[in-house]
Formats: structure tokens, sequence, C-alpha cells
């Protein structure tokens, strides 16, 4: 016994020290690399233990989230704010208990005017329908108020897409399949569809990169297919075309596109046939005319003075040359890929912008022809309530449907490296993300921010969202006091049609 107990030691110990002397194998070569490179000073005069910088600062952005942030504070998403999402998702209790840790007090903070008589549930109005495109052979009823915003199919994977459109249709939401074309797993789960006319027109554009009819009008043909959405500019890089990695193309979504694989899909930064506002509304009536579908357009707000210049060309056009509706996304990023450059420094947020197009809006009386989506960080029911008070007639997001799939904000999601499978077409990451589990959290999440949006509108009064003004809204000021929205963005008196000119 005693001889098996000294062997089995003697084991140990060889096994030990082999693996001290590889340890210091290693540590030598890299030591005798660091030391004599010279394209990194702090390898190059701290050999070895320099390394350990690079791998802290990779590691940090994810210890941060669950060792050091506060609730309220991580960038682009807190804490709270995702796991307000995960529950929703999961369908799990969402009160709290001891109080917000939100803080009321800065500038900027809105709060809702809670009513001394709120609406009771027995006399709260039913959730209707909204129609868009009242000019067009096939107009929409658009019954969601609340809608998944434009993630492409290349951006997003497989599984990714099929669970969205499935939960979609269990949620009786829309759709939008960004960019990057209509594939089959949008179509796959039944839902409604809101294809986007990027610049590079992928999915619907012919052998010299232009719009073509045939494609076109083959799509619009399909019955799932209920709006188009030009894409004038996004969130994430304000002036410049998509970015899709070449990582990221396989051989089904080059085919799709119309593009080599192996080379990274950059969009151009414009749309080359639209430059100024009478092309877009020729190239939004010309879609238009071929589809008989809704056509409107989205884009990021620099000055408001173009959109008060495209509804002065709307009247000299007759109202229904208008687009059917205007998607306004918020200048701080997106899902995208995009330079920090532009993501950081370029564009209006949404907390600005949406007020001055829904002004304009209705200070040239097409507020009623022209239905305003609000996009763009807008995750939960205040967010959410905040936008319809405004004067969005609709919300759509991208990033709280992605935390809906299971989204953990790695920040991968241009890499192709995504760890929960949503924006990766590696088949070992994607094994992850089951599309008929996640489609249920999909439509949970779309089915709770509607129920709670609506909890808000009651708490003011008004038996339902859309109801809500922005009289219903307060805003506080650097001193700590709030004023009401509506003293500091007060309703614009209309233009009479004679004077628009």
């Amino acid at each position: 016994m005693k001889e098996l107990e000294i062997e089995d030691i003697h084991l140990l110990s060889s096994a030990f020290i082999f693996i001290i002397g590889f340890l210091l194998l290693v540590a030598s070569i890299l030591f005798v690399i660091d030391i004599t490179q010279s394209k990194d000073a702090i390898r190059r005069n701290y050999p070895v233990i320099g390394r350990f910088r690079y791998l802290f600062s990779s590691l940090g952005e994810f210890f941060r989230q669950y060792f050091f942030a506060m609730d309220r504070e991580e960038m682009p998403f807190n804490r709270a704010e995702r796991e307000w999402v995960s529950r929703a998702a999961n369908n799990k209790d969402n009160t709290t208990a001891f109080g917000s840790t939100k803080n009321l007090t800065p500038s900027g903070n809105i709060i809702f005017v809670n009513c001394p008589f709120p609406t009771l549930d027995e006399d709260a109005e039913k959730r209707i329908s909204l129609k868009i495109g009242p000019y067009c052979k096939t107009p929409y009823n658009a019954p969601s108020i609340f809608n998944i915003s434009g993630m492409s199919y290349g951006a997003l994977s497989t599984p990714a897409v099929r669970a969205l459109s499935k939960g979609a249709k269990m949620a009786d939401c829309w759709m939008n399949t960004g960019e990057g074309g209509l594939s089959p797993y949008h179509l796959e789960g039944g839902c409604d569809i809101v294809v986007q006319i990027g610049t590079a027109k992928y999915g619907i554009r012919d052998e010299s990169g232009k719009l073509s009819t045939k494609k076109l009008q083959e799509i619009a043909a399909l019955e799932q297919v209920k709006m188009f959405e030009v894409k004038i500019s996004q969130g994430a890089k304000p002036g410049k075309g998509g970015i899709l990695p070449a990582s990221k193309i396989t051989a089904e979504i080059a085919k799709m596109r119309g593009i080599p694989q192996g080379q990274a899909s950059i969009s151009p930064n414009r749309h080359p046939e639209i430059d100024n506002n009478n092309e877009l509304l020729d190239f939004i009536n010309h879609v238009r005319d071929l589809t008989g579908k809704p056509v409107g357009f989205k884009a990021v707000i620099g000055s408001p003075d173009w959109i008060e210049q495209l509804c002065k060309a709307i009247h000299a056009r007759g109202i229904e040359s208008a687009p059917d509706f205007i998607t306004i996304d918020s200048g701080d990023g997106g899902t995208g890929a995009a330079p920090m450059a532009l993501m950081d420094n370029v564009g209006l947020p949404i907390k600005e912008s949406l007020p001055l197009v829904a002004d304009t809006l209705q200070q040239y009386c097409l507020n009623k022809r022209i239905r305003l989506i609000a996009s763009g960080k807008l995750i939960t029911p205040s967010e959410m309530a905040w936008a319809i008070a405004t004067g969005a007639d609709f919300v759509t997001s991208a990033r709280g449907f992605m935390f809906s799939l299971g989204c953990i904000q790695s920040l991968r999601c241009n890499k192709n490296t995504c760890p929960t499978g949503i924006t990766t077409h590696n088949p070992r990451l994607q094994k992850g993300l089951d599309p008929a589990d996640k489609a249920v959290k999909v439509a949970n999440y779309c089915n709770n921010m509607r129920q709670e949006i609506e909890v808000i509108s009651h708490s003011c009064g008004v038996k339902r969202p859309r109801l809500m003004r922005r009289k219903h809204l307060r805003i506080v000021q650097d001193n700590g006091k709030s004023v009401p929205m509506d003293a500091l963005y007060p309703t614009p008196t209309p233009i009479e049609f004679e004077k628009v000119s």
C-alpha cells in the first residue's frame, strides 16, 4: 500500500515538474519574442507581463456589467434595462420593491403626469389597428403599436431571423427585413413584413446594381409583404452605407444579395438616384406605383429644415404624393457595424429629433397623412410611452428584440463571434439559439411592452396609449424642477395650404 502511495507521489511530482518546466519554457519563448520586437512598447518594456494588459482590457467589458457597474450606469444599455427586457421575454413578474434605482433629478429626465382618477381596466379601449397608405391600392392596417425594426439577414443569423419571424407572427406585429433583402427565413414564420430598400438595393437589384422592376413586383406580390421602407440613413452610421464584414458573407447571403463571397458588403452612402427632396418623392411614388403598397423612408435627422422643405414639396405636388410613413432613427447608434466617428458624433438623438419632425408634420397638416415611426434605443415601456406621447404613431426596436433573443451585450455583433448565436454564422455558436424557444420570448417581450405602455397611459388618465399627449409629460430642468413638455414644445400653428410654396 505504501509503495503505491509513494509511486503516486512520484507521478504527481513528475507531472508538477513537467508543467512548471513547460510554463517556464513558454515564458522564456514569449520573453525573447517580446523583448526583441519593436511594434509594442508595453511588451518590449515589460516582456510577458505586459501581455496581461491586453487580456484584462478585453475581459474588462464583460466583467464590468457583472461586478462593477451599477444598475443604471452601463452604456449603451444598463443592467436595469436589460433585466426588464429579460423578465418581459420570459414572462416573469416585472414588479420591483424598495424604491426606484433611477435617479429622477438629472436634466432631461421624463416624468409622466399621473391622473388623480386613472382609467379603470373596464373603461380602457381595446387595441385598434392604424391604417398606413390611404392612397395605395393595398393599404396596411397595422395591428401593433410596437414592432421589430430593420435587422438584415447576414447581420443576423438564420436561427435569429427564424425566431423573430415566428415571434412576430405570435405577437401580431410587423418585422422589418433590414437592407439585406427578403430571405425565406423572414417569411417562414408567417408574420407581416416590411421590406427595406437599402442604397445597394440588395435582393431587388439587377446585374448593374440598380432597382429591378421585376424583382420588386415579385416581392410585392407576396401577401405577407405589407410595406416598403427606403433607407436614407440609419442611427449607427448617418451618411454611410451598410457594412457587412467579409467573415459574415456566406454563399447563401452572397447569392441573395447578388455580391461576391469573401468580400465585405459595403453599400453606397446614399441612393445614387436620390439627390434632393423631389427625387426622393419621385422614387417613393415609383415604388408605390409598381407595388401598390405603402412606401415610406427611414432617416436620421441632422437639421429639421430638409423635412420642412419636403413638406413644401409634397403640398406642391399634392398630399397623395407624400411618403406613407417616416421612420426617425436616433443618431446615437444601432445594431449595425459602424465607424465610431459616426456612431458617437453624427445625427440628432431621438429625444430631440422626434418632437421636431412631429411638429413639422403637424405644422404642414401632414400628421394624419404621414405616419410617424420612432426608432432608436426605445426598449422599455417608459421610452415607448414617451415616443407615442411626443407624436409617434408606432415604435420599432431592434436591440430590444435582440435582448429578447438572449443578447448579452458582448459587443461582438460585427465580429462573427457572437456568443449567443444571434449575429454569427458559426454553426457551433448558432446551436445555442433554438428558434422555437426564442420565438415565444420574442412574442412575450412584444406583448409585455404593449401591456405596460397601456398601464402608463391608464395612469395618465387616457383610455389607450395613442391618446397620450405632451401635456402628460414633464421634463426635468437644470435646476431640478420639471416643466410640462407642451410648454417646451407647444403645438405649432398649422400653415394654410395656399401659403405653402
